[in-house]
């Protein structure tokens, strides 16, 4: 490998670690503001729900909503670690390519 190979690569690696932290951040926002909308839907709507039976439905499937919706991220965070160079390259490299072809 090149001198200029070799930087390349590192460039390559550092904006694929910028990519993976911005797709991180911008989920790990989407899970908090999911967690916090459904908690207020739930405390806004408590006091007008009358039957306890239907409270329970609804705080067990708001519940299972959230816990498979963070779970479903996570998984996909997990993903993205493992496989970033294939998965962020790739885009990269079509980024790219369509700013030389703008050009």
């Amino acid at each position: 490998m090149t001198t200029q190979e070799v930087g390349a690569d590192a460039h390559l690696a550092t904006r694929i670690d910028k990519m993976h932290s911005r797709d991180r951040t911008g989920l790990i926002i989407f899970i908090t503001v999911l967690w916090c909308t459904m908690l207020f839907a739930l405390v806004t709507i408590w006091p007008y729900i009358s039957v306890p039976a239907i409270r329970i439905i609804l705080t067990i499937a708001c519940g299972l909503v959230l816990a498979f919706n963070t779970a479903a991220i996570v998984a996909m965070l997990r993903h993205y670690q493992e496989d970033k160079h294939f998965i962020y390259g790739l885009d990269l490299k079509h980024l790219d390519e369509m700013q030389r072809r703008r050009r």
